[in-house]
């Protein structure tokens, strides 16, 4: 290990584990301060989720998205991204085509990652079927091929996570998704440390910052046991009046209504909700009386490569 590395590794480790500082005082703020990033996954899935994408962060609270590079509606969402470099966007690793009649195939030539292909001819409806069907190998040559294609069309990428979990729910697929946020030297989303002990998987916050790679404290996950699309102001209302101090990141869908994400998704509900809520002066409220403090992951980018500097 290079000096400069291992140093990078001691830092990290003394700065998180030994509580030195916590994330939150190394970006700035205070150790008590309760810090939200608000990430909408999916953009670049159809128009429906750009639009919502870029309402969300233009006009509401959304504070961070993540881009399916894979999807038709890519180039899209990948202009708006080019032309708001001061804004966070995150590739959405996406290995699964889950909707019945909108589907899509790989970035990387089929011939080398001919396994994460259904009989249709597209990637595999869920998780399971990739886990099944599929070699570790074939993720990171597809993850690999996402994070460039954005990168050449000019996004400015700031971080990445991964789309249905696949990178996140199996130990080696995990290990893929850290070696890809050490190759491109991008923040990543990572469970909270709660989460990992319950699935089986409790080293990967350490590995994070033994390897100089930055994620929020926490993450929603659990909570989403009993969201439906009847509760969706309720649900974030509640949520966010009992936010913890540091850093949180939340993830919607938020999506514009319409005939096109109502055809795709049964989701569709919820999703249009989550736009009405972020984008309401209700949610601006809350935010400024609970006193939360909203940024995006490029903060967690530029303290990333700052100290590795």
């Amino acid at each position: 290990m290079k000096k400069t590395a291992l140093s990078l590794c001691i830092f990290i480790s003394i700065s998180f584990i030994g509580n030195a500082q916590s994330l939150a005082e190394l970006l700035g703020y205070k150790k008590s301060d309760k810090i939200l990033i608000i990430n909408n996954d999916d953009a670049g899935m159809c128009h429906a989720s750009n639009v919502g994408t870029i309402r969300g962060m233009k006009e509401g609270l959304i504070s961070s998205t993540t881009i399916m590079t894979p999807c038709p509606w890519f180039n899209e969402i990948a202009l708006f991204a080019k032309n708001n470099p001061e804004l966070s966007f995150g590739v959405h690793l996406t290995l699964t085509s889950e909707w019945e009649h909108y589907r899509w195939g790989t970035v990387a030539p089929r011939d080398q990652v001919s396994k994460l292909y259904d009989k249709q001819g597209y990637m595999w409806h869920t998780v399971a079927d990739v886990y099944a069907s599929s070699m570790i190998e074939e993720a990171l040559i597809e993850g690999r091929a996402q994070i460039n294609k954005a990168l050449d069309s000019g996004i400015p990428i700031t971080h990445i996570d991964s789309h249905m979990g696949t990178y996140q729910y199996s130990a080696d697929y995990l290990n893929i998704y850290l070696q890809l946020a050490e190759e491109f030297d991008l923040p990543l989303r990572m469970a909270s440390q709660n989460t990992l002990d319950l699935m089986g998987f409790p080293e990967f916050r350490q590995r994070c910052y033994e390897k100089g790679l930055i994620c929020p404290d926490y993450f929603i996950y659990e909570e989403f046991e009993n969201y439906t699309s009847e509760n969706v102001e309720q649900f974030w209302t509640d949520y966010l009046k009992n936010l913890k101090p540091g850093v949180t990141e939340i993830f919607v869908h938020a999506s514009a209504d319409s005939d096109e994400i109502r055809s795709i998704t049964h989701s569709a509900e919820t999703r249009v909700k989550e736009l009405a809520f972020f984008t309401s002066d209700g949610a601006k409220e809350l935010i400024r009386k609970e006193g939360i403090i909203v940024i995006g992951y490029r903060e967690l980018l530029n303290l990333q490569r700052k100290l590795k500097k």
